[in-house]
């Protein structure tokens, strides 16, 4: 299956960091795009999505060239550890009736999954072919979603495992450091964590990209080149002029509830082959997103201005 499909239904478009950025490149690229938040429909009561997307398909003359996308997980890291149950429900059983939707229905299926899948102790850029071994329930979850789908008869199925996401529209790591550096004169930040930041939109340009080649299976996606969280951090407060001091510290230093990976760079060659191009630096990425960012930090300033 290539080409890109002449209708999109992206669960989590609606809200999600990811999904919005989805919705706006499939609609630039003349995808018909249904948008989709877990308020429109119950994620896990099957009968309930295959109303659903009949409703759809009926009112809006969907046809087979269709392609069901899911951005939804339960992203709580920390949280998952306490809410296991809960994190598997969105994780791994959602994606599952997912795929079993999209098998009986003929349709396509794009899934995003998450380098946390690793365990950091192969200290190279992993590939989608290395061993996994989750550290986290987190990981272990989003790891039984893709053994899920990949289990199925799916010849249009895609899942993209991916890492590390900022990008405008929702909050996010950049963007909270960018908060706090205004408010306080200097940050710590964990220096021995190693991974692939994403800048949404070009996620999503990627992402187009590999579905528009007809590229399937399991694949990494993000943009290029490794950094820690305290590089990621850093040069996004230089980006944005904040006289705030950014200093390294160790995981020791800032301790979690789930343990993370120190190194889950993903390899993207293959990526990268089928899609037709390299995805940009992260760097390059982050300076675009900076820049609207702040541009529109300051126009909300100067209205709030106007406005006392």
């Amino acid at each position: 299956m290539s080409g890109l499909p002449k209708q999109a239904v992206i669960f989590g478009g609606k809200h999600g960091l990811l999904g919005r950025a989805l919705v706006s490149a499939l609609c630039a690229a003349g995808v018909q795009t249904l948008a989709v938040a877990g308020t429109d429909v119950d994620y896990f009561d099957a009968d309930a999505l295959h109303d659903f997307l009949d409703a759809y398909e009926n009112e809006d003359g969907a046809d087979a060239d269709l392609c069901l996308i899911n951005a939804v997980a339960y992203t709580q890291v920390d949280m998952a550890e306490d809410q296991p149950e809960e994190a598997y429900k969105l994780n791994a059983a959602f994606p599952a009736l997912l795929g079993v939707l999209a098998e009986e229905r003929g349709h396509r299926l794009l899934h995003f999954s998450t380098d946390f899948v690793f365990d950091g102790a192969k200290g190279s850029p992993y590939l989608p072919t290395d061993a996994t071994n989750p550290l986290s329930v987190y990981g272990a979850s989003k790891l039984a979603g893709e053994e899920a789908l990949l289990g199925l008869d799916l010849p249009g199925l895609l899942v993209l495992r991916t890492s590390w996401l900022f990008g405008p529209g929702k909050l996010n790591f950049v963007q909270r450091m960018l908060e706090l550096a205004a408010e306080r004169p200097e940050l710590s930040v964990v220096n021995d964590q190693h991974g692939s930041p994403s800048y949404t939109p070009d996620l999503a340009a990627l992402s187009l990209a590999l579905l528009r080649n007809g590229a399937t299976g399991l694949l990494h996606a993000a943009n290029s080149g490794p950094a820690t969280w305290f590089e990621l951090a850093a040069a996004a407060i230089e980006l944005a002029k904040r006289p705030c001091r950014v200093n390294a510290i160790p995981t020791s230093g800032y301790p979690t509830r789930a343990k993370r990976p120190p190194y889950s760079v993903l390899n993207l060659d293959e990526t990268a082959r089928l899609a037709g191009f390299a995805p940009r630096p992260w760097p390059e990425a982050l300076a675009e997103y900076v820049a609207e960012y702040m541009a529109g930090h300051t126009a909300g300033q100067a209205t709030q201005a106007r406005n006392l």
